[in-house]
């Protein structure tokens, strides 16, 4: 990957407020039908923080892979898959974590406060997107090449700004 570039704060704050928009929307539609309101299950906070530690100790093990100096070769298709689910994980934790903070965003500008049973979970799923983003961050940043450490003097320029040298066809050749 030539131009590797991270993923752009403003998609993150854009899923972010797609999530908030969906689960503010969710409970006003639930409130006017009389319904209860949506109380996420604590499994689902669980699940986005196990997926976040996972994620974390997977770069952690890419990254001391990398930077060892043995003749062992990295498998380069275990550090893209690596780096999409890094990826993957942020939007997924800003949606998460947004549909978390829209659901508490409505309950929580009522005249009556809710009981925290209702509102504590919701504001646990607003932490735990916080968290996934936060892990996913990380693990895009072990995914990169580390400069320097290049013997044959081959691609300084590339590898001085840890991206890895290009080794294939040149695009547009035949």
């Amino acid at each position: 990957m030539r131009n590797l570039q991270r993923i752009s704060p403003l998609a993150i704050a854009t899923c972010a407020v797609i999530g908030a928009g969906v689960g503010l929307l969710l409970q006003l539609f639930r409130s006017t039908r009389g319904q209860a309101p949506l109380v996420p299950p604590l499994s689902l906070t669980l699940t986005l923080l196990v997926f976040g530690a996972v994620l974390i100790v997977l770069a952690i093990s890419l990254r001391r892979a990398v930077t060892r100096k043995s003749g062992k070769p990295v498998n380069p298709f275990h550090a893209v898959r690596l780096l999409a689910g890094a990826r993957t994980a942020q939007f997924v934790g800003a949606l998460s974590g947004g549909f978390g903070g829209g659901l508490a965003l409505q309950l929580l500008t009522r005249s009556v406060m809710p009981p925290a049973s209702t509102w504590v979970p919701m504001v646990l799923v607003l932490g735990a997107g916080a968290a996934l983003i936060g892990c996913g961050l990380i693990a895009e940043v072990l995914c990169r090449v580390p400069p320097g450490g290049d013997d044959d003097g081959e691609g300084d320029g590339e590898k001085k700004r840890g991206i890895a040298p290009h080794t294939g066809p040149e695009p547009g050749a035949a």
